[in-house]
């Protein structure tokens, strides 16, 4: 799968080592779509579509989920990416499909999760539809 930006840029692939890191350290097994998406892409930001999108480097994912005290609020939610306003992108762990969601970072709950797509490949398809 190739990931593109309307607009921006994604960084060069993560180290091995810290894709290797993030699945001890987030303690959950992350989709492989995802694993791919890192393996080529470190994070980066910029649009899809008319939707802006900062997706967080492999080391970053585990101190921001902790920052932003996810497990707290809602917990079985791990984020990897936000809108550069007040809303994340994660995937729902409690789901075996582990579909992405998004969440608002204000009265983050699980309650206020809407799944907005299947997997990584799936978010970048229905971002840049929703803006045709």
């Amino acid at each position: 799968m190739k990931y593109d930006l309307t607009e921006g840029l994604l960084n060069g692939p993560a180290e091995i080592s810290a894709i290797v890191g993030l699945a001890t350290q987030a303690g959950v097994v992350l989709p492989e779509s995802y694993i791919d998406f890192l393996k080529k892409h470190d994070g980066g930001e910029g649009f899809i579509g008319d939707s802006y999108i900062i997706f967080w480097k492999a080391e970053e994912l585990v101190l921001f989920n902790h920052e932003y005290e996810v497990e707290k609020y809602a917990p079985g939610i791990f984020l990897f990416a936000s809108n550069g306003g007040g809303e994340g992108y994660g995937f729902d762990t409690e789901d075996k499909a582990m579909p992405i969601v998004r969440i608002p970072f204000i009265g983050m709950n699980r309650q206020y999760a809407i799944s907005v797509a299947r997997d990584l490949p799936d978010l970048f398809a229905r971002l840049e539809e929703s803006n045709e």
